[in-house]
């Protein structure tokens, strides 16, 4: 066969495989007026203009832009029953039973918590998840003055919102993240022993690095180097061991898990101000690794 011959018929093949948007018979086209006339041997044929990537696979996007909302990672009908029997977790803790409660109260047959594979885990999966979307409307900051209208008159300077750093901000938000904890606190041990079983650390770590990255963005950072996975990874590490620290916290409030925070943040801010070696950075990102290792059960 020609050469010509086979790169037409591997396009053939291709525009024919499952998925892919019905490519136009006749290969060769020219323009004419508002349609393409396709030109073949034994016919002259018009159509209407055809979008440039009609051969073309068609694939879902796996972005989304600042404006779009993240969609949610369930279907409806698990939505609705999670929805539910989150509400019984106070009580019944991450068990199937606060997911058959949810079913019921949701309207759904208690069998329906058949469609969890994973068991509890999906309800501790539906708990991290909702809390971090939640997470920018939980935590407002101040509007700098520059972005301000100004006001007609004098002011006292003592009345200007001033803006926060990124540092405060990062804690501000972990803050409110850890806090978002305290209704399943009695519970968080069982929630942190699930995330810890072999099949479910993936699934655990990938959230945890959905997490520090949305506490980052909504800090403001706009870091484009290699500091954009340090700062990631240290605040991993950071939360990773304050969670864990909740885990027994016992104190009024949680003061003792906000003072462990705010330790550990100090600690980074200075080791990040006065590392000049590779080897040092090397040596303190180990460390945080195996923090995370640590709050997900791993024995080191």
């Amino acid at each position: 066969m020609p050469p010509r011959s086979r790169s037409l018929l591997k396009l053939a093949s291709s525009c024919a495989r499952p998925g892919a948007v019905e490519c136009p018979r006749p290969l060769f086209f020219a323009q004419s007026g508002e349609g393409r006339r396709h030109h073949t041997r034994s016919q002259t044929k018009y159509t209407k203009r055809r979008p440039a990537t009609t051969c073309l696979r068609a694939h879902p996007r796996h972005y989304y832009t600042a404006t779009t909302p993240e969609p949610t990672p369930f279907p409806e009908a698990e939505e609705a029953i999670l929805a539910a029997a989150i509400a019984h977790v106070p009580e019944h803790g991450f068990t199937t039973k606060s997911l058959t409660l949810g079913a019921v109260d949701a309207g759904y047959l208690p069998s329906s918590v058949n469609l969890f594979p994973s068991g509890a885990f999906d309800l501790v999966r539906y708990h991290l998840i909702t809390q971090r979307l939640h997470l920018k409307n939980a935590v407002q900051f101040p509007t700098p003055v520059s972005n301000q209208i100004p006001e007609v008159g004098p002011q006292d300077p003592k009345d200007i919102p001033r803006p926060l750093g990124v540092g405060a901000k990062v804690k501000a938000l972990t803050l409110a993240r850890l806090r978002a904890n305290e209704p399943i606190a009695e519970h968080l041990p069982e929630a942190l022993g699930l995330m810890s079983l072999a099949g479910n650390i993936p699934a655990s770590t990938a959230e945890l690095g959905r997490l520090v990255d949305e506490i980052w963005y909504l800090a403001g950072d706009v870091s484009v180097d290699t500091s954009w996975y340090t700062k990631r990874g240290l605040l991993a590490g950071v939360y990773a061991s304050t969670e864990t620290f909740m885990s027994q916290d016992h104190s009024h409030n949680f003061k003792e898990t906000e003072t462990f925070l705010n330790r550990r943040l100090e600690d980074v801010m200075k080791v990040g101000g006065s590392v000049g070696a590779v080897h040092e950075w090397v040596g303190f990102t180990a460390m945080s690794a195996v923090n995370v290792a640590r709050s997900l059960g791993v024995r080191i």
